[in-house]
């Protein structure tokens, strides 16, 4: 947004058109305790020269050299060079919105595929383009759930991204939607006989997380049987999507939500990323966000159409699904170029080398600790129990430039406070978790 400068002439003539006499009776009604009556505490103006200094300076600070472990929801993968070169083109970078397709095909197009392969990944028969992440997709998917089944509860896994279930409570409250957790067993999987007594009359779905926050890989099936049996739907969320290169689509799920960011999205500092809902076709008025459709024009040409869109702005309100307004169309293309990319084939060896990679930093790293939740499988993370606490720890491990697990007692004070969730990617080398273990040990790698 442009600054446009008012002189003291400018001022003047707003103030008395406004009807007041200076700035301070304009502000008049703020109590006295809460006026600012000295300058602002910033810098002098600075040359352009010297802004770029600073900045440089401000790069030189950042975490350069460090080894992460770090997951939880946000994964670090190669991003092949050609997504930036595409998205960043005029005809994807500066389209907002294709409310005309006949001057939008090349949009419409790319959300088409983007769906499509999103149904192919998830075992799912539509797809939609899409929604703000996946925290947002999950709350999206429960409200949806309320609509088709006419329930107004949701039993939610313990084990589904702390973080979700925060903003899903946030959802909940204001849509009054009761929510009912459910804790996990000893292998770190949901408790099945605790899901059984939580779902009653009133449960319009279960929500489960696959991998879960601990990176274990949830029993879908048995779990569809407990919840359909009582005639709930089951709601699987998915943080970690490459996992979908090698574990088993959640076929049996009535609505997965997924955030795609480890589809050639950037960390960025946690965001933007690019959320997910796909279902079964029979939801599909029920479903939020844009479904793009394929279709042909009067000489038989393929052409692509906004199919449906069930927002507030495109319908009446009551009939509306979500009022979301920002589908990450750019980001979902960044995923799209990624998954053209890498194929099918390559989505595989993605997911084994990434199996590959955890199954060495548990090996390595269960020499000084003690991996919890054993018995299951997982995909790319587990959690370690430490001999001292993961703040001492950490706090040790970055004076060798290394970021440690994420420590677990903030959120699962139940494990103490010496738990923490460890993450390898492709991207995590053999070199840095030999580091990190030697560490650890006491040792100098």
């Amino acid at each position: 947004m442009r600054y446009l400068p008012k002189s003291p002439v400018d001022r003047e003539e707003m103030l008395a058109e406004i009807g007041v006499a200076s700035i301070d009776d304009l502000f008049s009604t703020i109590p006295q305790e809460f006026q600012l009556k000295r300058d602002l505490a910033i810098p002098r103006q600075h040359a352009e020269s010297e802004i770029l200094d600073r900045f440089r300076e401000f790069a030189e600070k950042n975490a350069v050299g460090y080894s992460s472990f770090l997951g939880a929801g946000v994964y670090r993968h190669y991003r092949p060079v050609i997504i930036d070169s595409l998205v960043q083109r005029g005809e994807f970078l500066t389209s907002y919105t294709p409310y005309q397709p006949e001057i939008s095909q090349g949009t419409l197009q790319a959300m088409f595929e983007f769906q499509t392969m999103i149904c192919e990944l998830t075992g799912m028969e539509i797809a939609n383009a899409s929604m703000y992440d996946g925290s947002t997709g999950a709350a999206e998917a429960i409200m949806m759930a309320v609509r088709v089944t006419g329930r107004d509860g949701a039993v939610i896994a313990r084990t589904v991204h702390p973080e979700y279930r925060e903003v899903i409570a946030t959802y909940a409250q204001h849509q009054e939607i009761p929510t009912t957790e459910v804790a996990y067993a000893e292998n770190g999987r949901v408790d099945l006989a605790a899901l059984d007594a939580a779902i009653s009359e009133n449960t319009a779905c279960v929500l489960i997380q696959s991998p879960n926050f601990f990176g274990t890989i949830e029993d879908v099936e048995a779990i569809a049987e407990i919840a359909h049996a009582k005639g709930a739907l089951l709601v699987v969320s998915i943080a970690e999507a490459v996992s979908l290169g090698i574990v088993k689509a959640p076929v049996e799920a009535d609505i997965v939500s997924l955030e795609a960011q480890s589809y050639g999205v950037a960390l960025s500092y946690g965001g933007p990323y690019c959320g997910v809902i796909a279902c079964k076709e029979k939801f599909l008025r029920q479903m939020p966000g844009r479904l793009i459709g394929e279709t042909k024009d009067k000489d038989g040409k393929r052409g692509f159409v906004l199919t449906m869109s069930t927002r507030e702005q495109h319908i009446r309100r009551e009939k509306a699904t979500s009022n979301i307004c920002t589908n990450q169309a750019l980001v979902a293309m960044m995923t799209t170029i990624f998954l053209t990319v890498y194929g099918k084939q390559g989505m595989k060896e993605l997911a084994e080398h990434n199996l590959a990679k955890a199954a060495y930093l548990k090996s390595v790293l269960g020499m000084t600790g003690k991996v919890l939740f054993e018995g299951a499988p997982r995909f790319n993370e587990f959690v370690l129990q430490l001999p001292k606490s993961a703040e001492e720890t950490n706090a040790a491990l970055l004076k060798a430039k290394i970021i440690g697990g994420l420590s677990l007692a903030k959120w699962y004070p139940e494990l103490g406070s010496n738990a923490t969730l460890w993450c390898a990617t492709e991207l995590t080398t053999r070199k840095q978790m030999d580091a990190v273990a030697a560490e650890l040990a006491g040792k100098k790698a």
